[in-house]
């Protein structure tokens, strides 16, 4: 009993003299591991006699309880000094410029979205969306594509291979056009909306990508002619461009969904290697290239969306937003949009700070 006294007094003196924890751990296995010696004098309970291990064991047991509370107490110490020490240690000075940290950037797609929303909403224009996949009555039944109508050629089609309750074929949207059916159903007219979105096509090569996107305009009011047509076009497409030079070329065209149809054309010149929009195509070294498909809504998909041609009369248009960004900021591959290439959204992505605004410019770039 003596020797495990003396033992305790020794061993609580190194702990309290250990001052790492290095030290400190070299104290603990000296009195509590395998082969320390409060482990060492445990085992001795075997040997002993009843009575004397009645005498014995609270000793020890004593013993290793204080031998733990002042290793952990230790512990506690000689980690809450090197906590201190590290704190005085790493400052932070608060006034100097704060470090370089990268920053997220917009995608040329999402930013033209927002500049074309921009625009259309100075003209009065609520942004409408739609289903990605759709059935084929709104996607062409109710837009004057009935089953055997030849314009269902002209759109390479991802069907799925189940159909609707109502039996209609199921597929992913070959444009956004279903969005002006839905739009009329629920909202009837007078009505003016875009609707932007992804459409899919099976169709890839260096202007046409399997899934690409589409922003769609429809109004239908009262008394509506191809003036008005004309006008919101050559209105939008100036503010687009950010020139007052826009000369239009409207030439008769076809769609199933517009009656009459024209296709929208705009002057360019070759700058530098890239078309820069604006004059007449007509000009010496201009050149005519089209840009957008419009005109006025047909009776037959005004009926369909549940409303009286009679009454109601209307124009829509259609555009591909990643052409219109081609076009804008001279990207020459469609492919490229949808690489997942960082270093050429580095190059081309827009900076999260820059909101396209009509008073600041809605292709200001940060």
């Amino acid at each position: 009993m003596t020797e495990l006294t003396t033992q305790t007094t020794a061993s609580l003196g190194a702990i309290a003299a250990a001052t790492t924890l290095d030290m400190l751990e070299e104290q603990r296995l000296a009195a509590l591991g395998k082969k320390g010696w409060i482990s060492l004098a445990l085992k001795t309970l075997g040997q002993m006699s009843a009575d004397e291990r009645k005498d014995a064991a609270p000793a020890i047991q004593a013993a290793r309880a204080e031998v733990a509370a002042a290793l952990d107490a230790r512990k506690a110490e000689l980690e809450g000094a090197a906590l201190a020490e590290q704190l005085a240690r790493e400052t932070l000075d608060l006034t100097l410029p704060a470090p370089f940290a990268a920053q997220g950037s917009i995608h040329p797609v999402s930013q033209v979205m927002d500049e074309l929303a921009e625009i259309f909403a100075d003209l009065g224009f609520s942004v409408a969306t739609g289903p990605e996949i759709e059935d084929d009555w709104h996607n062409f039944t109710a837009l004057n594509m009935d089953e055997t109508h030849p314009a269902r050629a002209m759109h390479d089609t991802f069907y799925f291979p189940d159909k609707t309750g109502e039996g209609r074929e199921v597929l992913l949207r070959t444009h956004t056009s279903p969005v002006q059916i839905r739009a009329m159903q629920e909202h009837g007219a007078p009505i003016r909306i875009i609707a932007p979105g992804r459409v899919y096509r099976s169709d890839s090569d260096a202007t046409h990508t399997p899934m690409f996107h589409q922003i769609e305009g429809l109004v239908i009011d009262k008394d509506i002619h191809l003036g008005h047509l004309k006008w919101t076009l050559e209105t939008f497409l100036k503010a687009f461009f950010e020139r007052e030079d826009i000369v239009l070329r409207l030439r008769p065209s076809y769609f199933p969904f517009t009656e009459p149809s024209v296709e929208i054309d705009v002057g360019y010149a070759m700058e530098g290697g890239r078309r820069i929009v604006g004059g007449s195509g007509d000009e010496p070294g201009h050149a005519w290239m089209e840009v957008l498909g419009s005109g006025m809504v047909n009776r037959r998909v005004i009926a369909a969306a549940g409303l009286d041609p009679d009454q109601w009369q209307g124009f829509a248009f259609g555009t591909g937003v990643d052409r219109l960004a081609q076009l804008k900021y001279g990207m020459d591959d469609l492919r490229a949009f949808f690489d997942g290439d960082v270093r050429w959204l580095r190059h081309y992505g827009f900076s999260a700070y820059d909101q396209p605004t009509l008073s600041a410019g809605v292709g200001a770039r940060a």
